[in-house]
């Protein structure tokens, strides 16, 4: 990849990584930045949906199960927009769950750009098979 490209992955991922730093979640922050046209279509980061407590874990210290990965919530908000996801790209900071690529398949995102590995790689594995383009970026100097 020409290296011109690289710079501009390198920075969507660090904008992607300070958004993350927005979520409420303990566990685990995780933003996501959907690019399209060199342009910043929408965000997200994971967190709980509009009008719940911003509370991700439970008294176990588990996730809430209706806590929205920020994938899910970037794409979210492209649905309740005037865009679309065809043809974009998604930059995040942890590879997306397989329930999360099924939604950047059906979305139209073409390539997806993520810092570090999920401990399950089924999405990715269903991203690669769907024809999305999947790369793994962890240097972001």
């Amino acid at each position: 990849m020409p290296e011109k490209l690289r710079k501009y992955d390198k920075a969507y991922l660090r904008i992607a990584k300070e958004w993350g730093q927005l979520s409420y979640c303990k566990r685990k922050q995780v933003g996501a930045i959907i690019v399209k046209d060199r342009m910043i279509i929408s965000d997200g980061y994971n967190g709980t949906p509009s009008g719940f407590e911003n509370c991700c874990e439970d008294e176990d210290n588990l996730t809430k199960w209706y806590v929205l990965h920020a994938e899910a919530n970037a794409i979210s908000k492209v649905a309740r927009s005037t865009q679309s996801c065809e043809n974009a790209t998604l930059y995040i900071t942890l590879s997306p769950c397989k329930d999360c690529s099924k939604l950047i398949h059906q979305s139209g995102i073409k390539r997806v750009v993520f810092h570090e590995q999920y401990k399950d790689t089924a999405g990715i594995d269903f991203l690669i098979r769907a024809g999305v383009e999947v790369e793994l970026l962890e240097d972001l100097d």
